[in-house]
Parts: C-alpha cells; sequence; structure tokens
C-alpha cells in the first residue's frame, strides 16, 4: 500500500498519541496548518485583494494586482520598523496605517481592513487532516489551543476559523503575537507555557514552521511534529515551474482574480506527502511524479471531460486502452464528485487496429503508408499484419526478410499488394474482417448500442496529440455504413489534428488544441512517451480481436521494476484526485473547478511543460530505464533513455537536443537531465536565461553536410544539421538517410574551413536487406588512413584539414559492410573542431608524411582489390592505364 487510509502520515504519531491520551493539550499552529490558502504564498493574496479592491472602487485602476501586492508588502514592512521599543508585532490596522495617503479614497481604515479579511475568508481552506485531529482530540477531552504569529484580532481570527469542519471553537485558547507583542521565536512560547500552568512535556505541537514550531519549542521541553508544507524536493520542482518561492519575491503567475491557484500549490504538496515511506528511492520518485506532477494535470483533464460531457449531455464517454483503464476511473471520480450523470468505460480501440480497418486495399499510397507506419518491419512481418502468407504474394518471395526502411522496398512491396484483382480481394478480406472484429468489440462493449446510434456521436476521451485513432474509426464505420461519427476530448492536440476537423469531426484539446497554445502543444508532443507509459495499463498493445471481439494484446517487454514504478506513479495519481475530491465534496459545492477557468489550464501545462522540459536527474535516472515497445507489428523495444546517445552526451549541445529525431531519442530533456553541464544549459534557455544560439559557433552559421552516392554513380541533395559548439569545446552531428542502393557517403563535418579531430564516427545502417542494422565505426588512425578526401587533408592520427565549406571525407559504408548496398542508415559524428579562417590565407597544419604515404597506399591498395574483385586482371590494368593517362594530362 502506498497510502496512509487515515489521511496524512505526518500526523499519524499525533493521532496515536492523542488515543492514548498520552499529552494534555493539542497545540497548533493557525496559518498553513490548522487553514491554508489557495494560493502558492500568503502574499499572493495581496495581488487578489488588489483586484477586489479596484472592482469595488476602492482602488485606483492604475494599480495593478502585482502593484498594490509590493505596496501592501512595503506597508506590513514600514509598520513593523516603526514600532521601536514597542517590538515587530503589528495589527492588521496598524498595516494599513502605513499604506499611503490618497490612494484608496475616502475609505475609512476599517473598511480598508474589512475588504482584507474578508478576501481571507475566501482564501482560507481548513486542512481536513488537521481538523480529524482536533475532533479526535475533543474526543478524548484534551484541551486545543492555538498559537499563531498573526497581524489578525481576536475578531478577526475568529470569523476566519468559523468553519463547520472545525466545530464551535468555545473554550479554545488562543495566543496572538500581536496581542503579546512578541512571535513564537522570540517568547510568546514561554507565554503560552506560563499562561497554561502546564508542562511542556504534556504539549504536542502541531506547526509548519521549522524553527517558529519546531526548534523553539523543542528546545522547551515542548513534543513537536513538523507539519511541513513545501520540501526541498517540492521546491525543486515549483523552481523548474517558475512558480517563486520566497515570500516577498516575485508576482506569481496564472492567478485567478477569485480562486488563486485553485488551491494546487497545497494540495500537491499533501499529495506528495500522503505516501508513506518507499522500499526504494526509485519509487518514491515515481509517487512523486504521480502524485505531484500528472495528478494535479490528470485531474484537471478528466474533470474537463467530464464537464464536458455534462455541458453537451453526452452521457457516456469511452476511453481507448491502454490509457482507457486509468482515464475511466479518474472521470467517473471527476463526475461522481461534481454530481454529472457522466459515465465513462474502457474501450478495445488503437492506432494499428482503426488503421487496418480502415484501409483502402485498393489503394497503393494507402497501403504504402500502412506498412511503413511500423517501425522497420520485415516483408515477412507486413504480411502476417496483413493475414497473408509468404506465397500468397511470389513476387516478393526473395525479400521476406528486408526490412522496410526506406520508400523503395514500400513501394514494391504495396504495388505486389495491390497490383493484382486476385490479392487485392485477398486484402480487402483481410480488412473487411478485421473491421467486423472491431464493430464487435465496440458493440460488446455498448459503444455502439441504440443510444449511440440513436445520437449519431460516440466520444472518446483520449490523451490525444494528432486524433489518429478518432479519424481512423471514423473511416472505418462509415465503411460499415454505421451512421456515428466519433468526437474527441483530448488532452492535447497538435497540428496534425487538422486532418480530424477537416473531415468534420469534433476534436477538443483541454491544455491545447491543434497546435495552440504553441509551446505547450510542442513540448507535450515532442516527449508524450512519459506520459503515455505512466498512464498505460500493465498489459501488452492492441494488435487485434478474436473472432468473437476479445482483444489479442501483443507481448509487453516491461520489467518487474519498471511495472513497480508505473503502479507507483498511477498510485499517486490517484492520490491527488483522491485529495482533490475530498476538497470538492468539503466545500458542498463551493469548490473552483479546474475545467473552465483559463488560469487552471495554463498553471496545469506549465506543471506538465516544465516536467517535460527539465526533469530532475533522479526522474531522468528512474525513468530513463523504462523501455517502449513499438507493437505496430514489430518487435522492436527501445529506452527512453537511448544506450546509443550515452557515449555522445558530452558532444551534445541544447541545440543538438531539439534536432533529434523522435527515434532518436523520446524524451531530450531526459538526456539533458543526466549530465550536470547539459543540464543546467537546457534549463537556462527553458527559464530564458539564456539564448540557445549562445552555444552556436560565432559568426556565420554551419551545417553537417551528408550526400550519399548510389549505385548509378548519382550523388543525391545532402542532409544537413547545424554545427555547434558545446561546454566542452565539443561538437555533434547526426544525420539519417534512406534509400535502396546506396554505396557511399560523403561528409562535409565543420561545413567550413576548420581543423577536426575526429574522435568517433558510428553508422548504423541496414545493409543487403538484413533484418537487424549493422555498426559500422571509425574511430582509430588506421580506419582514417584510408579514406578518400575531398578538398580536405588527412592530417595523421585522427586529425583533418577541410579547406572549404563543402570538403568532405568519403565513407565506403556498403564495401565496410560487405555488401552491393545498404539501403538506410543513421551517421553519428562526434568531434571537435579549430574554425580557420574562410579567405584560405591562414597557415596550414603541417601534414604528417609518413600519414600521407601511408594514406595514399591505403587508397591505392584499397582501389586495387576493389578493381579486381570487378574486373580481375583486365580491372588492374583498365585502373593502372587511367593513372597513366592523367599523368600524361590526358584527360
Amino acid at each position: 500500500m502506498t497510502k496512509q487510509e487515515s489521511g496524512s502520515p505526518l500526523l499519524d504519531d499525533v493521532h496515536r498519541v492523542i488515543a492514548d491520551r498520552a499529552c494534555a493539550v493539542l497545540s497548533l499552529d493557525v496559518f498553513d496548518t490548522v487553514l491554508w490558502r489557495r494560493v502558492p504564498r500568503p502574499t499572493d493574496a495581496f495581488a487578489l485583494l488588489g483586484a477586489r479592491m479596484r472592482e469595488s472602487g476602492l482602488c485606483p485602476p492604475w494599480v495593478t494586482d502585482a502593484t498594490f501586492r509590493r505596496m501592501r508588502i512595503a506597508a506590513e514592512d514600514a509598520a513593523r520598523r516603526g514600532r521601536d521599543a514597542l517590538g515587530t508585532e503589528v495589527s492588521l490596522f496598524d498595516v494599513w496605517r502605513a499604506m499611503p495617503d490618497g490612494i484608496f479614497g475616502a475609505a475609512s481604515l476599517e473598511e480598508l481592513v474589512e475588504a482584507e479579511v474578508q478576501v481571507e475568508r475566501e482564501l482560507t481552506v481548513v486542512d481536513l487532516d488537521v481538523a480529524e485531529v482536533v475532533r479526535a482530540a475533543r474526543e478524548q477531552d484534551l484541551q486545543v489551543v492555538l498559537v499563531s504569529d498573526t497581524y489578525f484580532t481576536e475578531e478577526h481570527l475568529s470569523r476566519l476559523l468559523d468553519r463547520p469542519e472545525l466545530g464551535p471553537l468555545d473554550g479554545v485558547r488562543v495566543f496572538r503575537s500581536n496581542q503579546h507583542g512578541t512571535d513564537k521565536a522570540s517568547g510568546l512560547w514561554e507565554i503560552v507555557l506560563r499562561e497554561l500552568d502546564r508542562g511542556p512535556e504534556q504539549i504536542v505541537h502541531v506547526g509548519d514552521h521549522e524553527i517558529a514550531d519546531h526548534e523553539v519549542p523543542r528546545k522547551l521541553g515542548i513534543r513537536t511534529v513538523h507539519y511541513r508544507r513545501l520540501d526541498d524536493p517540492y521546491l525543486d520542482v515549483l523552481g523548474r515551474e517558475k512558480e517563486p518561492v520566497g515570500p516577498f519575491g516575485d508576482h506569481a503567475p496564472d492567478l485567478d482574480d477569485r480562486h488563486g491557484d485553485f488551491g494546487l500549490t497545497s494540495l500537491r504538496a499533501k499529495a506528495v506527502h500522503s505516501g508513506v515511506p518507499f522500499t526504494t528511492s526509485a519509487l518514491d520518485v515515481a509517487w512523486r511524479y504521480g502524485a505531484g506532477v500528472l495528478g494535479p494535470v490528470l485531474t484537471g483533464f478528466a474533470e474537463w471531460a467530464a464537464w464536458r460531457a455534462h455541458d453537451t449531455g453526452i452521457r457516456r464517454l469511452w476511453c481507448p486502452m491502454r490509457e482507457g483503464e486509468l482515464l475511466s476511473r479518474l472521470i467517473n471520480e471527476a463526475a461522481a464528485a461534481r454530481g454529472w450523470d457522466v459515465r465513462a468505460a474502457p474501450v478495445w480501440l488503437s492506432r494499428f487496429t482503426t488503421s487496418l480497418a480502415g484501409l483502402d486495399p485498393h489503394d497503393t499510397g494507402a497501403v504504402h503508408a500502412f506498412v511503413r507506419t511500423g517501425y522497420r518491419l520485415t516483408v515477412r512481418q507486413a504480411l502476417s499484419v496483413l493475414e497473408l502468407q509468404p506465397g500468397d504474394v511470389p513476387g516478393l518471395a526473395t525479400e521476406l526478410d528486408t526490412v522496410i526502411d526506406n520508400g523503395d522496398i514500400a513501394e514494391r512491396v504495396a504495388r505486389a499488394l495491390t497490383e493484382t484483382p486476385h490479392l487485392c480481394n485477398r486484402l480487402a478480406v483481410t480488412v473487411t474482417a478485421a473491421r467486423e472484429r472491431m464493430i464487435k468489440s465496440l458493440r460488446d462493449a455498448g459503444a455502439l448500442d441504440d443510444d449511440a446510434l440513436a445520437a449519431g456521436e460516440l466520444t472518446l476521451v483520449d490523451l490525444g496529440w494528432g486524433g489518429t485513432i478518432q479519424r481512423q474509426l471514423a473511416r472505418a464505420l462509415e465503411i460499415a455504413r454505421i451512421d456515428v461519427r466519433p468526437a474527441g476530448l483530448y488532452l492535447a492536440t497538435d497540428g496534425r489534428a487538422e486532418r480530424v476537423h477537416m473531415a468534420g469531426l469534433r476534436a477538443e484539446g483541454y491544455l491545447a488544441q491543434s497546435g495552440h497554445p504553441t509551446h505547450v502543444a510542442a513540448t507535450v508532443t515532442r516527449s508524450p512517451e512519459i506520459v503515455e507509459q505512466c498512464v498505460n495499463a500493465l498489459c501488452g498493445s492492441l494488435i487485434g480481436y478474436t473472432e468473437d471481439g476479445a482483444p489479442v494484446l501483443g507481448r509487453t517487454a516491461d520489467s518487474p521494476s519498471q511495472n513497480a514504478e508505473r503502479r507507483t506513479v498511477q498510485d499517486g495519481v490517484l492520490a491527488f484526485q483522491r485529495m482533490w475530491n475530498r476538497y470538492v465534496a468539503a466545500s458542498g459545492g463551493a469548490w473552483p473547478d479546474l475545467a473552465r477557468p483559463e488560469a487552471a489550464r495554463n498553471r496545469l501545462a506549465r506543471i506538465l511543460v516544465a516536467a517535460l522540459e527539465s526533469p530532475t536527474p533522479d526522474e531522468a535516472a528512474v525513468f530513463g530505464n523504462w523501455t517502449h515497445e513499438d507493437n505496430f507489428g514489430s518487435s522492436l523495444v527501445t529506452t527512453l533513455l537511448p544506450a546509443d546517445l550515452k557515449a555522445a552526451v558530452p558532444y551534445l549541445s541544447p541545440g543538438d537536443l531539439g534536432d533529434l529525431h523522435m527515434r532518436d531519442s523520446f524524451w531530450p530533456a531526459l538526456i539533458a537531465a543526466s549530465d550536470t553541464g547539459l543540464g543546467a544549459m537546457a534549463r537556462a534557455i527553458a527559464d530564458g536565461a539564456i539564448d540557445a544560439e549562445a552555444f552556436d559557433p560565432s559568426g556565420e552559421k554551419h551545417e553537417t553536410r551528408l550526400r550519399f552516392r548510389t549505385a548509378d554513380d548519382r550523388w543525391h541533395e545532402p542532409i544537413r544539421r547545424r554545427v555547434r559548439i558545446n561546454h566542452n569545446g565539443l561538437s555533434f552531428s547526426r544525420l539519417s538517410f534512406e534509400h535502396h542502393d546506396t554505396v557511399d557517403i560523403s561528409l562535409a563535418i565543420p561545413g567550413r574551413p576548420a581543423i577536426v579531430r575526429v574522435d568517433w564516427i558510428e553508422a548504423r545502417v541496414i545493409a543487403g536487406g538484413r533484418r537487424r542494422e549493422q555498426v559500422l565505426r571509425w574511430d582509430k588512425p588506421e580506419d582514417f588512413v584510408g579514406l578518400h578526401y575531398a578538398d580536405c587533408r588527412y592530417l595523421g592520427g585522427n586529425l583533418m584539414e577541410f579547406d572549404t565549406s563543402y570538403a568532405a571525407v568519403w565513407l565506403p559504408l556498403a564495401r565496410r559492410a560487405g555488401v552491393p548496398a545498404v539501403s538506410s542508415g543513421q551517421i553519428t559524428i562526434a568531434f571537435a573542431m579549430l574554425p580557420q579562417s574562410a579567405t584560405g590565407m591562414a597557415p596550414r597544419m603541417p601534414v604528417d608524411r609518413r600519414a600521407e604515404r601511408a594514406a595514399r597506399a591505403a587508397r591505392i591498395t584499397e582501389r586495387v582489390r576493389t578493381e579486381y574483385r570487378t574486373a580481375g586482371v583486365r580491372g588492374i590494368a583498365a585502373g593502372a592505364g587511367r593513372v597513366a593517362r592523367r599523368k600524361l594530362g590526358d584527360t
């Protein structure tokens, strides 16, 4: 179990002491203990007060929320400094006397004070866990006292504490700092002990302040419980979200005029602390991620989905698996808490099954797109996905184990499957059967019952991104002549959702819709894998249905530790929602919702974006080992922190992370978090503290260029990547190409005149139709000696001098792989460079003549071997003839 059912584990000892009657007095701090505010910091309430005073005409329009907050902070400081021998404790009346004259018109001091007390009354919330402690103490007839550092008068505090959750406070003694002229850290505790006439060991005190509520009373012998609200890891999370944490720091962003931060800051802290101690630090990280990050985001999303259904008269929502198990539970809990007649249920749909069900078997282009959707499927696997045997397609018999890694082989497969009526009919049978099994599954679930048919709409709730399942399901239902149009409610969608809208389908996004707001949509959809993994049920992905409509699931590669961590994340998510709904219920319907206010969505978007952009090193250590299976007919499994990039981390700059393809890294920020320097730079860029181009070489921007030569001796247009120099003075470039008969590639590594130290070049190629990629590596002097250099020179060791922007070194990929041609490749270069003058006037590096001779000899030897393998002795003779003619000037 990862949660204490009784409430906060921090208060478990207090409950035991009370149950055992092991104390005579229960002492409680008031603010951030008995009461907390729906704002991140107490001073943020002043900003909301400024807005209320403008609305009521007590404050001029030019006084903004942030301006009023600064004024109110300054007035309190001035009031405390002006007390002289009377001490620093002041009342709220003293504070308002220190506010500037003339700004608040004819309003009396009493009116101004009353305005602030009223805002405090609206923003303060009873801590329900502390309220349970108070009830337990009363049941045991223990004396309850309140000890508070406050500027509120006794009457003010009585109003703030007059709550049904606390019951009557008759007989509860209140010790206020402004009443006694001293605070808890400077003498108030001695007054408490004297006036109660109790021994310190008879008192148990609960409070949030480390010094005033913990260190000072403990030194006097009082037993204390540090009811800490914000611990250091949570403060780090708030920092990455750009949430000011200092009490007098900048104005907090995304505050609602009425509801502040909706209680999110405090409830996140409470949810994080509601977990019991875990057996491993990894589980603690997972719990915090669920309770403090994904918990509030998914709680808001579920509440929004339930509200949208309620508002539009929809009673049933359908959540595609694997995410559907958790999402439907969250939606049902949200609807129940708000009293809405909305029910959600999981339904078995996936990108794969809907794409097959909606496939047009007569459309070569559609079949081409389908077979390329799976990552590195072989032809045999693609046929299996389409329920075809190798013998059914004789034209592909020699290519069954060829990887579909380029457009040429995909086109051959698509044409082979659609060029004859026989195969088109076989494919049509497969697609029709798949569609019928999917529809039976939907009917059995109730998603296509009479109510859905009458309404003509089936509403899906999913994490989203491009709305692919919705669009493909709509096509499948249209083909089946079922007059139901799928709608979609999503956490976020990107620009790909345009296809859904252009199909006339309703698709709404909670945090982002159709790529807007741009930064939110781009960040969430660039690194969605961790969100998907955390929400997924512990099962393989859907790859089909049985004849009776039951789901057929792919194998899962998740380890026991990953499953335990995922369960813990989900437990944390549910713990936050339970906490949220507990306060919804206690408020009698007055608790704000997260569905409609823009400030709520902006705040939740900031939480999620910050978590994706700046994961902590602890999060990187835990989630980086999680695996992802492709399961679109492929058996490929990768980790969120790619093993092949670990060696490249010292060479990377933040801009290089942005250049990585989704398949290179599902979560680039996770790579940054694994390295102190790279992480600091990435955070600085994310925070806007430094421009990303600060890590580019000065002057004109340059690019590494890759060109590839095919068997027809044609060089193809270059593929480009920006060249950057990182904090270690190192550079990195990764480029990919695909063409079915690639022979060689050329690399213009620096893209400018420069002396380059190449530490390693790695080529991961699919060669000769082989199923597994082959790794080729150049990292030793003997690897570089025999290469061909065009407008550049080999200087010895691993040094090269590039004379022009197009100077390049050639890599014989096919020959190195021992095959006639390669069909695709990913080239990674780790290097350092010393830029040279573009004029060509700079002095040149001295050449290692021995290395130059060795390089020439190696090239000649390799050329002779190639000519001999190609044409025997005649080939060697022809090559010698060409050399002789060049020597004589005959071209």
